[in-house]
């Protein structure tokens, strides 16, 4: 039996990325799978394809992440149709990268809108369907950064790290009501979001890494897996690091 068959799933950030690869991944595993992405997506196609394929059904939705009121909407439409989530994934993010002292106010409240905010907006709609269902596993994407930090990205670390505290904060709330809420950390992923950094800058993460490659998203697919799955049963309030040992 697949490990997700019969449970459905709403994943952020579905259109490319680890987000892309968690859709593939829950698709392969049995899962009906909606997808949020800001705009209608080139992605779709081989989603649905992937879907038919695995007897099962993917959906995009869009919505932009920044803008809470839209983002409500279509969060409490897609769980109309879907009845109840079973996983819940927070994966969309986005970076404004400069130094703190450059940094222009709206590029600090932009990351923290779409990646810490809007996680808010989507799990207090979804984790309320979850509660009155008395089972439901809530996975937020923070990162190594907002552990150890990074300079030249203060908006970034701080909408990570505040994802952490959320999420430990939450795992409390909802755990006497059969939700888990967990995080995984993700090290360097190869990303179109990393393929932007220069080859040195590149080389320089790899030599901290002490299993000597970058991370790709089919590993942090399976840590998403893990924690979806009722394997993970009995695990809440953690953050798992996928990082080569990098963090560690």
């Amino acid at each position: 039996m697949a490990l997700l068959e019969n449970k459905k799933a709403l994943v952020t950030g579905s259109s490319r990325g680890i987000g892309r690869k968690i859709v593939e991944k829950y698709l392969s595993e049995g899962a009906e799978v909606w997808g949020l992405c800001s705009k209608p997506s080139a992605a779709r196609e081989e989603l649905e394809r992937i879907a038919a394929e695995n007897n099962t059904k993917f959906h995009e939705i869009c919505a932009d992440a920044a803008n809470h009121e839209e983002l409500a909407k279509v969060i409490t439409s897609a769980l109309a149709e879907a009845g109840n989530f079973d996983i819940l994934v927070n994966n969309a993010g986005i970076t404004k990268d400069t130094l703190s002292f450059r940094m222009k106010i709206e590029d600090w409240q932009k990351v923290i809108d779409v990646n810490l905010t809007a996680v808010f907006v989507i799990s207090q709609i979804v984790s309320n369907a979850m509660i009155k269902a008395r089972n439901g596993s809530i996975i937020n994407m923070t990162s190594i950064v907002g552990i150890h930090g990074g300079a030249g990205q203060v908006n970034y670390a701080a909408s990570k790290a505040g994802l952490i505290g959320y999420t430990k904060s939450l795992a409390k709330e909802v755990g006497s009501r059969g939700v888990r809420v967990n995080a995984i950390a993700p090290g360097y992923v190869e990303t179109d979001m990393t393929a932007a950094v220069n080859e040195k800058a590149r080389e320089a993460w790899l030599t901290q890494i002490p299993l000597k490659r970058a991370g790709q998203p089919e590993d942090i697919a399976n840590a998403a897996l893990y924690l979806g799955s009722d394997l993970s049963s009995y695990v809440t309030a953690q953050v798992l690091g996928v990082d080569g040992g990098m963090g560690g």
